[in-house]
């Protein structure tokens, strides 16, 4: 299989080899909240798409575990531990929406997760150089798969 093998698949590669550190946040946000609606449409159908909603949220507990332990608490000091505290909210949320199959966990943390989303988006789109770097996230050898 050659490098045009799946198109998509080798244009998320590039996008995100080329992309800064605020950049690849907002990805991780945007993939998150992508399985979040993913998670909370699929609840609509009952049982019989509880395969898809524990996949769903499970992929998004990743990506806020992969966020949590790329935060660097010695540079990022208070921010970084405050973020550390959102994240444990996300996931206990993502947990008891999975565990009860209800979608209120998912409509309490999604409003949260989009503003810091849209932050971080602010953040990368400011040109500053190393965006991401001053909250302590570190990037680099992250282990999410972005293609699914």
């Amino acid at each position: 299989m050659g490098y045009n093998a799946n198109p998509v698949n080798a244009y998320r590669q590039t996008r995100v080899k080329t992309a800064s550190q605020g950049q690849i946040i907002v990805m991780l946000y945007d993939e998150a909240l992508r399985r979040i609606d993913q998670a909370h449409s699929a609840l609509d159908d009952g049982p019989k798409s509880y395969d898809v909603v524990n996949s769903a949220i499970g992929k998004a507990q990743d990506i806020v575990t992969e966020l949590m332990a790329s935060l660097d608490f010695e540079q990022g000091g208070e921010l970084a531990e405050n973020l550390f505290s959102l994240y444990s909210f996300f996931n206990r949320q993502l947990r008891e929406a999975n565990l009860q199959k209800s979608k209120q966990p998912l409509e309490a943390l999604r409003p949260l997760m989009s503003d810091l989303r849209d932050a971080w988006q602010r953040i990368a789109s400011s040109g500053a150089p190393n965006a991401g770097e001053s909250t302590g996230a570190q990037t680099e050898g992250g282990g999410i798969n972005f293609a699914g």
